[in-house]
């Protein structure tokens, strides 16, 4: 099968070859192309479609006497495709247009001439309607003037019909007319009856009869089974739910990229954006950076139930929900999500768990919940955990925080620093850092050795937020080395272990490690106590000193050592003697009020973060090293260089010679 440059290559030469021929004898006929590319082209030009081509007679008059663009699917296409009726004239337009020359609306030839929409997305992609046209496999003839084009596309276009019996109903309705006569069109029986109603009771009908290119959210009957949830969609909400002068169908949409809806103005902003889950499944999401009295900051998410309707002036998607209401408690919402929804396998493990849990978050007048995604409980070494109902319940606990913690109060706690914030598992925090702004801004979060990342913030309740991650916290999934590279507070000692190979160790499986590990904080403590140690401790040439200290925090044996474990040792013997590379460590460890202090050459070190697990063992991070000023030798340095060490010995050998020739 020849690669899409030979395609290309080899329908050109048959076009020039047969420049008398036109399009519809290309589709037709076989025999003048070489047998590959034949073979290709019908990879690509279903059976399905010239059939569909030589069955219509509008169709064969259009390619018979007309210049024209045709979007051809693929055969993979087809086989997505599920309507039993594909409408062939809603592929060709009755003017030739290159990729380059693609206006962002051409008509289409199908009766009532409904619209096709051209968009590109940031990585130059060219989309019509949702099908992405295949940039290498475009043909162009021109015969007697008359030029034909074609796009090879890689989705079935499909318009919005009207179901047999409304022979009345406009073809080619705008998203007004569509939502006035939702019952009368083939969208799958979704009704939006309460919606609709909603629209005419606030006079905003303008909204969606508004001429241009527009993007349109309707939510669907279902999203209101809440009996108040109706008498909250006033005026503005409705505009919340409208993208103005901007048609987004799902597959061009970019993930998580604010557009300004048409609530978007002094008093109040609203943003929408599109993402789209591994699943396949796609979600719409405003965001209400500014609120008023009637409509509070946050996020509300709604999964779209039937995307990418086409209408006269823009694109409709129909979502389960409507928007901008934040109206659920945490607990109504996790319910909300029990049978398909982004947060299903979170639920489940609760109610599996016996249903306790939600009990508690229910109980909690103030929460946030850090929520794995359905896809964050697919790892493997999930399984196990799941069968330990005692274990599991500690996880759970892990993700529930007893306040309501957005992401600009966790930017304040941060406040140039990693945030701390208790759980409601006993002794258990969660350690957040966000990094950049606005839309550029990364959250992550660790817990119980696992670094995970904010997928979805603010997602907004009336009694606090949830957002989702993409890990399950509290299950390790990473060595002791993987850990230390992924974690920022642990940077600089991952970096002192890097230059100096100490590192390399760090990912054996076979072995067991206890790594106290000094955070970044506590190395910038040594540069006021000890500056040029410090300094040197940083330094290439002095990698020899550096590797002797880190050895001294690495304890390595045939199993690891909590801190519980660690106080119980210092209890009963006074202290802890625990093997190391090249020796031992010894330290006491008491617990004081819920913190650990680890004793050590007369010092006492807080322990800043205990018991991380790893797949191979366990780190607890310290507020300062295990560090002496006798550790590094300022005045000429205690460690030289190779090079150093050869020009010493040069010297001495030429001052030698000299003495002898003299």
């Amino acid at each position: 099968m020849l690669n899409a440059a030979a395609l290309l290559l080899a329908l050109l030469c048959a076009a020039n070859a047969a420049a008398a021929a036109d399009l519809a004898d290309k589709l037709r006929d076989d025999s003048e192309l070489s047998q590959s590319t034949a073979k290709s082209l019908r990879r690509l030009m279903p059976v399905r479609f010239y059939s569909l081509l030589e069955s219509n007679q509008i169709a064969n008059s259009t390619l018979s006497l007309r210049s024209c663009t045709i979007f051809v699917p693929t055969n993979e296409a087809f086989q997505r495709y599920k309507s039993k009726t594909t409408h062939v004239l809603y592929h060709i337009t009755t003017e030739a247009y290159t990729q380059k020359r693609l206006p962002n609306t051409v008509s289409s030839d199908m009766a009532g001439n409904p619209p096709l929409y051209i968009t590109k997305n940031s990585n130059g992609d060219i989309f019509v309607n949702n099908a992405r046209i295949i940039p290498s496999l475009s043909v162009e003839t021109n015969s007697d003037g008359k030029r034909q084009i074609m796009h090879i596309i890689d989705e079935v276009l499909e318009p919005l019909t009207v179901k047999a019996g409304h022979s009345d109903t406009p073809n080619n309705p705008n998203a007004l007319k569509f939502l006035k006569n939702a019952e009368e069109f083939n969208v799958d029986n979704i009704g939006v009856r309460t919606y609709r109603s909603q629209v005419t009771m606030a006079k905003k009908e303008s909204v969606y009869d508004a001429a241009g290119q527009h993007t349109f959210l309707v939510p669907v009957d279902e999203g209101f089974k809440l009996s108040a949830r109706s008498s909250l969609v006033d005026g503005k909400v409705i505009d919340g739910h409208v993208i103005p002068n901007t048609v987004i169908f799902t597959a061009a949409a970019q993930h998580d990229d604010p557009k300004a809806s048409a609530a978007f103005e002094d008093l109040l902003k609203v943003t929408v954006s599109f993402f789209k889950q591994k699943n396949g499944k796609m979600y719409v999401k405003s965001n209400t950076i500014v609120g008023d009295a009637k409509h509070r900051v946050g996020v509300v998410l709604a999964e779209i139930v039937k995307a990418n309707i086409p209408v006269s002036n823009g694109v409709v998607h129909l979502i389960h929900r409507p928007l901008m209401i934040i109206d659920t408690t945490v607990t109504q919402f996790l319910q909300e999500n029990a049978e398909n929804g982004a947060l299903r396998k979170f639920y489940e493990v609760i109610m599996d768990n016996g249903g306790a849990v939600l009990d508690d978050i229910n109980s909690l007048t103030e929460v946030t919940i850090l929520a794995p995604s359905n896809e964050a409980w697919n790892s493997s070494n999930i399984n196990n955990v799941l069968r330990d109902r005692n274990k599991i319940r500690q996880i759970l606990n892990m993700h529930i925080i007893k306040d309501r913690l957005n992401v600009d109060k966790i930017r304040q706690k941060n406040a140039n620093l990693i945030a701390q914030v208790p759980t409601v598992n006993n002794n258990t925090f969660l350690y957040f850092n966000v990094r950049g702004e606005g839309a550029d801004t990364v959250i992550t979060v660790e817990g119980g050795g696992v670094n995970a990342t904010v997928i979805q913030a603010d997602v907004a309740q009336t009694n606090g937020y949830v957002h989702i991650i993409d890990h399950v916290l509290g299950v390790p999934y990473t060595t002791v080395l993987g850990k230390l590279e992924s974690d920022p507070m642990m940077s600089d000692t991952y970096k002192m272990g890097k230059f100096s190979h100490f590192n390399d160790q760090l990912n054996n499986t076979q072995r067991r490690f206890t790594y106290f590990v000094p955070r970044d904080k506590g190395w910038q403590k040594t540069e006021l106590d000890y500056p040029s140690a410090h300094k040197k401790l940083f330094m290439a040439d002095f990698s020899y000193h550096s590797k002797s200290i880190l050895e001294r925090h690495l304890a390595i044996s045939d199993k690891e050592y909590t801190m519980k474990d660690l106080v119980k040792f210092s209890q009963e013997s006074g202290s802890v003697i625990l093997p190391t590379f090249r020796d031992s460590l010894s330290i006491r460890v008491e617990e004081e009020a819920g913190r650990y202090v680890i004793i050590w050459n007369y010092k006492k070190i807080n322990v800043y973060r205990p018991d991380v697990e790893c797949t191979n063992g366990i780190i607890h991070v310290i507020d300062y090293p295990l560090l002496e000023e006798k550790d590094v030798v300022v005045a000429g340095g205690s460690y030289l260089p190779e090079s150093s060490i050869c020009i010493i010995l040069a010297n001495l050998i030429m001052i030698t010679v000299a003495k002898f020739l003299n």
